[in-house]
């Protein structure tokens, strides 16, 4: 098991950026890949970007490509999404999670093992 816990999460106006972190503690981190997904009021959660235990490769919803990039330390047992050119359909409570082993093969919250508490973004227009 690890314990994951998020931080950078806040208010931004349309067009701006936040940065979230994702430290973890617990089991061997550079061995798993990760993830960030995100859920808005009212809505399923929902999958937003992941990447590989090396970092080699990433995956992204289709419509945050572009704006935002995951990426991670496993010297560090941190991983960030940088999340640029905001839009108000990106507020939601974001979170990050641990993969069941170092390749990405599913997009779905099932794919995934240990959860942090999530961070809260919210951009206003």
């Amino acid at each position: 098991q690890v314990q994951l816990v998020e931080s950078g999460g806040g208010l931004v106006q349309a067009g701006g950026s936040l940065a979230l972190t994702c430290a973890a503690a617990g089991r061997t981190f550079s061995s798993y890949a990760m993830g960030w997904f995100r859920q808005a009021p009212g809505k399923e959660r929902e999958f937003v970007a992941a990447i590989t235990w090396n970092g080699k490769s990433t995956y992204y919803k289709d419509s945050v490509k572009g704006r935002f990039t995951i990426s991670r330390d496993n010297a560090k047992n941190t991983v960030y999404l940088r999340m640029n050119s905001l839009k108000p359909e990106d507020t939601a409570v974001y979170y990050c999670a641990s993969g069941r082993s170092g390749i990405v093969t599913d997009r779905t919250p099932s794919g995934y093992v240990d959860w942090g508490q999530g961070t809260q973004v919210t951009v206003s227009s």
